[in-house]
Formats: structure tokens, sequence, C-alpha cells
């Protein structure tokens, strides 16, 4: 059978109809939509792309400001998550300096509503004030988020949840399948597991239900109306606190067991897990603005002594013994095909300390029994002792519930697994693969062999438009500790999402995946990572720098939006933005040559479509300035954003190692993965490298001669060859290296590669 016969079998693709579902906040599936928050102008299907944006722009009502945090004493989570100093907005740039996040807000309120619901409800419900507030910083770090949803379901202040019974059901998105991404049609193969609930428990996605019995408010009060979340909050946190002691203590650190409980956790170390960060705000203290431009602080508690023997009286599990619960089987008789829990004969975990983190191992299994090449969902390997070093860790969502997910990387066939999960409500962390193996995640198999790549729970919501703040910091943590470990460099060329991912080839280009999609919070999550955006970096752009997008993600930037349902999307923050032909609001949108000859969506606004979107950490050569808008190279073109007063971008290299130019006069191909000539094959595997899955093809896209790219260190052209599920194929496990050095560039919204010896290189300006 040739490579490329068993690579379909592997590898698969998605029909370009159904590739858009895959971005979990934007497709409809709950059965109980969210109440429509207000809309400003511009913001009907009519409307210009980006209409209704920026400043002066907003509809009437909308009072999002800038958002920024203050951490007043000492870390913000148990040392997990790094602590910014005192003065200092969210992003580390000094508080109103005009790229900041708290500049850019505007003058806040230094009290205001929010503060005092809290006081009132925790008076109503007899709970500790300081404590009410910091389980609701640890929920949405108090934003409102006008009332929409996150991807699981929670709303307001104090995420209250509400997913329907048919999205807990639901399966799997298939498009998490078949992403290997090795064969000519990349997801052609691959088949996602039956709808099965197994492990998921309802009433852990229905705590607005309760809270509405609890406080006599309305189901659809208790989305849209801050104070009446936060008395839906405190109503749950009493009932708790009631339920394991019957009495409700005036001391903070008697609450321990009911916090742990309020993160509906259904094990022990993932509920600790939260009830841990909670009081480590409640101890240290914390002041930001929110979403609607009131500061709320709360006052640091360093005295409080949080009563850890109270998680006794829960009587959960374990992490393990929930992940048994909640996976399929796989049958015995295949290399790793054990049931889930089996823990003493998997891999230790690889997290990082204080971390609530279990090994539940995906399918490694044959699924034809005459074809060893036939098999799912990852590749043994031995990364980076066997010289493949680790550059990227992906950023994914899951489009389906924790459990669900987990079924789905048990299932064989369906040829996809990340190397870690992240649950939502609890920040639990799943570990799947061994970091030193290749997980098939990311649909390219160049990045496979080189990535990380970690998965984080999200449902098709209606309206949805926020992830939960305790999935930031799980995946924050994770991704410090793994960055440190691998040495990947914590910025947007390396810590990526699936969008970034290049396609392999040309026939796959418009099956590509966009997730996180258009609202993950790039800004914040980097914050965390200890790497803030920009951090004091300003000035105008000048044409041959450098500029890293950075929208505020606040009112000020909500792009319109289409392809959800209903449509068009909702008014709300989103981490891009649109990119035009001219530097005019009324110019068409960039369109993409290449991708429209494929048949995908170009110059639209759907959230699908990213070939008019430079999305939040990109960084892009400066190739003109006129007024408030600023040129960039992008895709072998001159697209314009508009940039008022500086705002929507940060000046200097971002990171950048490099840039890169054509060294003639003639445009210089580029690439979609960096593989190595047909001459570094041993003669063993010689075949391989004839194939037209694995031949060294352009994309079709070209960078002209004069253009300018930011670029990483040059690697050295590889590719690792597995073929057999037992290791028996002649050649097998061979990693090949070439001649060839290539720059690892951002060319697009996706990273692309360029040979070395077709660019000049020369430092950032």
């Amino acid at each position: 059978m040739s490579t490329e016969q068993h690579s379909r079998r592997r590898a698969g693709s998605i029909p370009e109809a159904v590739a858009p579902a895959s971005q979990a906040s934007l497709v409809s599936a709950d059965a109980v939509p969210p109440e429509a928050a207000p809309t400003g102008p511009g913001r009907g299907p009519d409307a210009a792309p980006g209409a209704g944006t920026g400043p002066g722009r907003r509809g009437p009502g909308r009072r999002r400001r800038a958002m920024a945090a203050v951490v007043t004493a000492g870390a913000l989570c148990l040392g997990a998550l790094a602590a910014t100093a005192p003065g200092a907005a969210a992003d580390g740039r000094p508080d109103g300096h005009p790229g900041s996040r708290a500049g850019a807000a505007g003058t806040a309120s230094t009290s205001g509503p929010l503060r005092k619901d809290f006081t009132a409800a925790a008076r109503e419900f007899h709970v500790p004030a300081g404590l009410l507030m910091a389980v609701g910083y640890h929920e949405s770090r108090w934003d409102t988020h006008g009332g929409l949803p996150s991807t699981t379901g929670a709303y307001s202040v104090m995420g209250l949840t509400h997913v329907a019974d048919a999205t807990l059901r639901r399966a799997p998105a298939v498009t998490e399948t078949g992403q290997r991404g090795d064969a000519p049609a990349a997801r052609d193969g691959g088949t996602a597991p039956a709808p099965n609930a197994a492990g998921t428990d309802p009433a852990a996605y229905r705590t607005l239900d309760s809270a509405a019995a609890l406080t006599g408010a309305s189901a659809a009060t208790l989305r849209t109306d801050p104070r009446q979340s936060i008395r839906g909050g405190a109503a749950l946190l009493a009932r708790y606190q009631k339920q394991l002691t019957r009495t409700l203590p005036t001391d903070p650190g008697a609450w321990y067991g009911a916090v742990a409980r309020f993160s509906q956790s259904a094990n022990a170390e993932g509920a600790a897990q939260f009830a841990d960060r909670v009081y480590a705000t409640l101890k240290a203290g914390v002041s930001r603005v929110t979403d609607t431009g009131e500061t709320v602080t709360l006052p640091a508690a360093p005295g409080v002594v949080p009563r850890t023997s109270a998680m006794k009286g829960l009587g959960l599990v374990s992490a393990a013994q929930e992940a048994a619960a909640a996976v399929l089987r796989t049958a015995d008789g295949g290399p790793g095909a054990k049931g889930a829990g089996d823990t003493a004969a998997d891999p230790a975990t690889e997290c990082p300390s204080g971390l609530a983190c279990n090994f539940v191992p995906a399918a490694y299994k044959q699924n034809s029994p005459t074809d060893k090449s036939s098999y799912g969902n990852y590749d043994l390997a031995d990364r980076p002792g066997d010289g493949s070093a680790i550059r990227y860790i992906v950023i994914h969502d899951t489009e389906g519930s924790y459990s669900g997910s987990l079924q789905e990387f048990q299932n064989s066939t369906a040829l996809a697994t990340p190397h870690y999960l992240v649950r939502s409500s609890d920040g639990q962390v799943t570990q799947l693969v061994p970091t030193k193996d290749v997980a098939w995640h990311a649909g390219n198999y160049y990045v496979n062999t080189h990535a990380i790549g970690i998965e984080h729970e999200g449902f098709a919501i209606s309206g949805a438009s926020w992830y939960d703040e305790s999935l930031y910091e799980s995946s924050a943590a994770l991704v410090r500790y793994l960055a440190a470990r691998f040495n990947v460099p914590l910025d947007r060329a390396h810590i990526i999402g699936h969008d970034d991912v290049p396609a392999p080839q040309v026939a796959q280009l418009a099956g590509m995946h966009w997730d996180p999609g258009p609202y993950w919070d790039w800004a914040h999550y980097m914050d965390l990572l200890g790497a803030p955006l920009g951090a004091g970096r300003g000035g105008t752009p000048v044409v041959g720098g450098e500029v890293t997008i950075d929208p505020p993600f606040t009112s000020v930037n909500e792009p319109a939006v289409t392809g959800c349902k209903p449509d068009p999307c909702k008014a709300q923050p989103a981490n891009f933005v649109y990119l035009r032909t001219s530097p005019s609001a009324t110019a068409p949108l960039l369109k993409d040559a290449v991708m429209a000859g494929q048949g995908a969506q170009s110059g639209s606004t759907q959230a699908a479509d990213v070939t008019d979107k430079a999305v939040t950490g990109q960084t892009f050569a400066v190739a003109g300035v006129q007024g408030d808008w600023t040129a960039i190279w992008y895709g072998g073109q001159k697209a314009w954003f508009d940039n008022p007063g500086g705002r929507f971008a940060d000046t200097g290299p971002g990171g950048t190692r490099h840039l890169v130019t054509p060294a003639g006069t003639q445009a210089v191909p580029v690439y979609g993965r960096a593989y190595p000539e047909a001459s570094a094959y041993p003669a063993v595997i010689a075949s391989v490298a004839k194939k037209s899955n694995q031949a060294v093809t352009p994309l079709g896209y070209t960078i002209p001669a004069g253009q300018v790219y930011a670029a990483a260190d040059p690697v050295a052209a590889d590719y690792f060859y597995a073929e057999n599920i037992d290791q028996s194929a002649p050649g097998d496990q061979t990693r090949v290296v070439g001649d060839t050095l290539y720059y690892p560039i951002r060319f697009d919204h996706r990273l692309g590669y360029v040979k070395a010896a077709d660019v000049t290189a020369s430092a950032p300006r």
C-alpha cells in the first residue's frame, strides 16, 4: 500500500461546509438561547464590516471599557500565575499610557453598583462579602459580558450556568477528527463517536436554574442582571455551606468546602484547586476595572486561614476515578488499548506542581486487523531527545463537553488527540499523550512533530462570547510550565492558535481550522503567561518597523461578525482587526485569491474567514502609515487597518528575531512546512519523498520583491517518518534532516515558511 493511501486513512478531510462548526462560541445548539444583548448602530446584517467600532462609535447604553487588573499583595494564584505589580495595568503597561488597557478605559469610578451589590447579597444570604467577591473574580473577573454566555454556558458575574440537555448529549464535533495532516486530502478520514453523555453531570451545567429557585429571580434576569447574578451566587454558596455544616459562619476560612463545591467539579483535585485560587485572591486582594467601567477592589485579607479539611464532607472521587467513568473503554489486545483510570500503568503526568492534573491515555490502537499502518491517534516518538525540537504550543477548543471529548480521544478511528485537555468549570487538566510523542491535533504533520496541543472545553451555544476564568488560569499555568521545560518562547510566534497553523499543501487550505476563534482573549492570556503584549512600548508605527496587533478587548473593538446562529453575531469584544485594501472604512476587505481558488470564503465578515483578519499578538512589518491607518505586509499584499491613536497595535519587535525580504528582484515561494529535500531521505525510505503528500511544494503564495515579514530563527528542514503502529516498517521511526534552512514567518493570519536561500534577513528595528 502506498504512503499516500495509508495517509488518507489516517489523516482525513472535512468538507468545507462543515469546517466552520469547529468554533465552539459561534454555532447555535442550545435549546435555551440567552437574552439578546443591546446592539449599537451598524450592527445589522447590512452593516459595513467593522462598522460601529472604535472610539465614539459605541451604541447607546454600551458601557464597556478597557480592563486592567492589579494584584495588591502577593501572588494571584499560589504561584501558578504571575502577579502584576501595583500601579500597572494588566497588560504590564503603566496606567494611563495611551496604549494601555487602563488608559483606554477613560475615567473609571472608584466605587459603584457592583461593589454595593456584593455587599447587599452577602448581607442577605449571610455570606462573607470578601469571599463572595473572590469567588466572582475567579468566575468572570467581575465582568458581566453583556449577558452573553461563555462557551460552557456560564453567565454574568458569578458564572451561573445553563446548558440544554441536547447540547450535553451531543457528540463532539466531527471537525476535530483526522488531524495527522500529512495527506493531500487531510480530512477525508476520521469518525467521531456516537452521542454519549456518560460522566456529564447535568446539575453542574444548571447552577443558574438552582439559583433561580433559591432567589425567586427568573432565569432570564439571572443571565442579564449583574445584581441578580451576585444574589444567585450568594444563595448557592449559602446552600452549600448549610449542607456541609448546617451553619453560616462569619469566618471566611470556614467556607472552604462550600467554595470547592461552587466549582461544580466532580473530583476532589479540581474542586480544591478552585478553592485554593479563590482563597489566594482573598488573602492577596485584587482591584480591576470591569467591562462596565467600574473599578472594583477586594481588600487583602492575609489573616484568613482556609479550613481545607472541609473537603472531606463533599464526598468527591479522585480525578482518575471520575475520568474512568467518563470515557469509552477500548477493547483489549492492542497497544494502549486499556481502560482509562488504570493509572498504575499510565505514564506520570507532566504538569506543574499545584495544578490539578491526571492522565487518561488517548487511544493508540490498530484500526484494521490486516494493516499496521492504519491506526490512531498519535505516533510514538522520543521528543526532544530524538532531535525533534518542541517549538510550538497550539491552543484549541473542543466543541463539546469535557467527558465527551475524552470519549472522542479514546476512539482510535477519530485520528485525532491533543496532549492535554482543560475543563472549563474548575480548570482540571487531563493529559492524554506524553509530550515525547507526536499527537495528531493541528492538521499539519510538520507542526504536530514540533508542537504540544492543548484542547479547551467549549460548547456550541447561541451567542457565546467568552471563556471561563478557571480555564484560562489552568491553561496558562500549564503553558508556562511547558514553555520553560522545552524552551518555547512566550510570544505569539510560538504560543499559537489552531488558526495560526498553515496548511501543509494547497489542497488543504480551505479545510484548515480557525479555533479558538475571535473571542479568545489573547491579551489576557498572555498577561497570565507573564508575557504581556506591548509592555513598556508605545509610539507611532514607522514604515520598515514592526507592529504587534493588540486591540482593546472591550467595546472599543466590537467588529461586525457573521456566521453565528442566529446571525449576525451579537456585538461583543473581539481579538482581531479587519484588513482593507486602502486606508478607508469603506474600502473592500482584503481578499485571498489562493483561498478563493480553493472554494473558500475570502474578504467577508464570516468568523471562519481568516483571510482578512489580523489577530492579537501577531507581528507584522509596517508597509505604510496614513493618519490613523496602518498598513502591513500580509499574505503578499499591502493590508490596511484602522489604528486610532496607535491604540490597536504595539510598536516594536514583539518577539520578532528577524525581518526577511526576497533576496533578489523575483518573488519567492511560501511553504506550509519545512520538509527536507528528496536527496536527504535514506535509501530505505527514499520512495517516501516521491509521494505527492510528501513533496516540497509551495502553498501557491509568493512574497514579491520589496515586501518584508517578521521571522523567527531559521530551522533545519526535517521529517519524522512513522509508518506502522509497532514500528515494524522498513526505516520506521527515522528522522530525516535536510540541508535546507527555512525561516518560520508570520505570513498572514497563519504562519508560513520560506527558504533561507531565497531571502535576506536583517535585525528588527
